[in-house]
């Protein structure tokens, strides 16, 4: 078993692919508009109206995530969290963290902290939140 991608639900489907796309470098596989009785009844919801967006990370190997826009429900209406904006977090794995951090910086993207060695030395990591507040770890494995 492996992980398929991580379904993140948005706000502005131009600002995140802005980042996931632009800034980050995951590239688009595909994009569609979904309605109808397939989406309604896989998301238990009527009328589904959603945007979706499907990237691969830049290495083409650890997976994709797939942005959500929905414009027939939104999280400030409805309670049901599979379109509820957010998630705990989700990690990548990075070349040069260091690198990307001022990349990042740059574009005015908020981190927790500088990157620091973990206490094991395995590795070195940081936090940082995208447009829509979502937490992500970015991780360089050490050698």
């Amino acid at each position: 078993m492996k992980i398929r991608h991580v379904g993140i639900t948005v706000r502005d489907i131009d600002k995140s692919l802005y980042f996931y796309r632009d800034i980050l470098g995951f590239t688009v596989v595909r994009e569609m508009n979904e309605s109808g009785r397939f989406i309604d009844d896989i998301s238990g919801l009527n009328n589904v109206k959603v945007n979706t967006v499907k990237l691969n990370t830049p290495s083409q190997n650890g997976g994709m995530i797939e942005l959500l826009c929905y414009e027939s429900h939104t999280s400030s209406v409805h309670h049901d969290p599979i379109f509820k904006c957010g998630i705990s977090h989700f990690a990548l794995t990075v070349e040069n963290i260091d690198e990307i951090y001022k990349k990042l910086s740059s574009e005015n993207i908020v981190f927790n902290c500088k990157p620091k060695i973990s206490d094991d030395g395995g590795a070195k990591v940081t936090f940082c939140r995208d447009f829509e507040n979502n937490l992500i770890e970015l991780v360089e494995v050490l050698s």
